[in-house]
């Protein structure tokens, strides 16, 4: 035994220098559902800087900005084709009252947001606002409605402001600048109503949504999709009693879940030891078994799976950035995000028979998000360029894969795949492949063996950096950012790919 110690490390150094070999079957002649573009959806809270600063700036603003949005923000937004977008919040939704925000921007009555850093909200972003910029970026709005503090009156009179086309609230909508209504398929009823949604019983929220969601009605053609607001994490049993209660009178049931390993200590973005950033990637990839339980148990109450599941909050939650506001979760976003978001991406393209829409936390300024804004500047973070890169699995049709790979234990006790593939094939027959090594220590080779595809054209991204912790900022935002890949070689049905350690790789083929 005392030899067989020193050898058996110099096996296992040996293993961590050399690259993995690991097969794909790509099951190109088996197609199998859509992949609905909300799963990339976003989200965006009245919480720190997301909508003020980061969203909208006003039009006297002298950060250069469109009607208030700002220029660039919006730029960036329309780049990556955002298909959803949900808002007021969060938790501030639940405080909320729609009428606080129309009308003349120098009357709108002013706010302390009490869950969010006890900061002034000024309601200079309102209903007008929020659906104008949804049709700029052409996404579909997702409205979460206040249910905790709020009325069934207050919260049906807002769907027929939006919606309706004559009527009184259709007056005063034209009165305050648009005479047609908008169109508002998404109306979430209620928010986290197990918590700051109202600390309901699941029973008691239950009768509630029935209640609301009765007199949320349809107007001149505008369908409500209505969201039952649903679970936290592992708690299945508020599921259970969703299904029992509420059944097809919703059109879904929503779910949250960070990516935090101790919420008395969430740890730094950017400044962690190689342990906790594989517990943060063994924890992300937990996800997929919450997902199977919760939908074990809708499948029970709804065999046909008439009833969708909307994972509408989800992300890495870490400690604020030093000197900040701690009520505004403002975060750094490093290669650690990026990798999060590519390994929980393609197990939601997995899952999408049940799963629905996805909607990351948040879009702007607030945990795992998209873009950063400083005064006039603005860069793209690490978690941007993944969405980026994976926007061709929208509405492309799922294509499966088979394959194994080793499966690691984590400092937590929590295990790990070393390796996350999915593909889809678009409507102009294109064929996208997301491939991610979250390993810190060696390379990834890659066969994708395919049924009878000959890939043509085959071009591909990595995103990638020496570092983990390597994030962008405003004095170096091109730190961690795509480039152009070509460590691939392509033979027949088969395409072979290098992968660099912790590294995201799209191929279009």
């Amino acid at each position: 035994m005392k030899i067989l110690k020193p050898l058996s490390l110099l096996l296992l150094l040996f293993s961590l220098s050399v690259s993995a070999q690991i097969r794909v079957a790509v099951h190109e002649s088996e197609p199998g559902p859509v992949i609905p573009k909300e799963i990339y959806g976003q989200f965006s809270e009245h919480l720190g800087r997301c909508i003020y600063d980061g969203i909208w700036v006003g039009p006297e603003s002298s950060v250069p900005n469109v009607d208030g949005y700002r220029q660039d923000v919006l730029e960036a937004l329309k780049a990556l084709k955002v298909p959803v977008l949900r808002w007021p919040g969060g938790c501030f939704a639940d405080e909320y009252h729609w009428r606080d925000g129309i009308g003349p921007r120098e009357s709108r009555p002013r706010m302390i947001n009490s869950n969010w850093g006890g900061t002034v909200e000024d309601n200079s972003f309102g209903t007008h606002e929020f659906l104008n910029l949804c049709e700029m970026l052409g996404t579909e709005p997702y409205i979460s409605g206040n249910v905790g503090s709020g009325s069934v009156e207050e919260l049906a009179k807002w769907v027929e402001y939006m919606t309706a086309k004559g009527g009184t609230m259709a007056e005063e909508r034209a009165a305050n600048g648009r005479k047609e209504p908008w169109k508002v398929k998404y109306l979430g009823i209620g928010n986290e109503s197990w918590g700051c949604g109202g600390n309901m019983t699941p029973e008691f929220y239950a009768d509630q949504y029935r209640r609301y969601a009765t007199y949320c009605r349809d107007y001149d053609g505008n369908h409500l999709y209505k969201v039952a607001s649903g679970a936290s994490d592992y708690d299945y049993n508020w599921t259970k009693v969703l299904m029992e209660k509420v059944g097809r009178q919703a059109a879904a049931v929503s779910l949250h879940y960070y990516t935090i390993t101790d919420w008395n200590h969430k740890g730094s973005a950017t400044d962690f030891t190689d342990g906790e950033y594989y517990d943060i990637i063994a924890k992300s990839l937990e996800i997929e078994e919450v997902l199977r339980n919760h939908e074990h148990i809708m499948d029970t109450y709804d065999p046909e799976r008439k009833i969708d599941l909307l994972l509408d909050e989800w992300g890495t939650w870490f400690d604020v950035e030093p000197g900040t506001n701690p009520g505004h979760l403002f975060q750094q976003n490093s290669m650690r995000d990026a990798l999060v978001a590519a390994l929980s991406l393609n197990i939601f393209n997995k899952h999408t028979t049940r799963l629905k829409m996805a909607n990351i936390a948040q879009i702007v300024n607030v945990l795992q998000s998209m873009v950063l804004t400083r005064g006039d500047k603005m860069l793209l973070t690490p978690t941007y360029h993944v969405f980026r890169m994976y926007s061709g699995h929208q509405d492309a049709v799922a294509v499966p894969v088979d394959f194994s790979c080793d499966t690691l234990q984590a400092p937590s006790g929590r295990l790990y795949p070393t390796f996350s593939v999915s593909a889809s094939k678009s409507k102009d027959s294109k064929m996208l492949v997301t491939l991610a090594n979250p390993c810190l220590d060696k390379p990834q080779t890659v066969t994708l063996a395919f049924d009878a595809y000959r890939p043509g054209t085959v071009s591909g991204e990595i995103l990638h950096a020496a570092d983990i912790r390597a994030h962008n900022t405003f004095d170096k935002p091109q730190q961690v950012a795509p480039k152009s890949f070509t460590g691939y070689k392509v033979s027949g049905r088969t395409v072979t790919v290098t992968l660099p350690p912790a590294s995201v790789v799209a191929l279009t083929l």
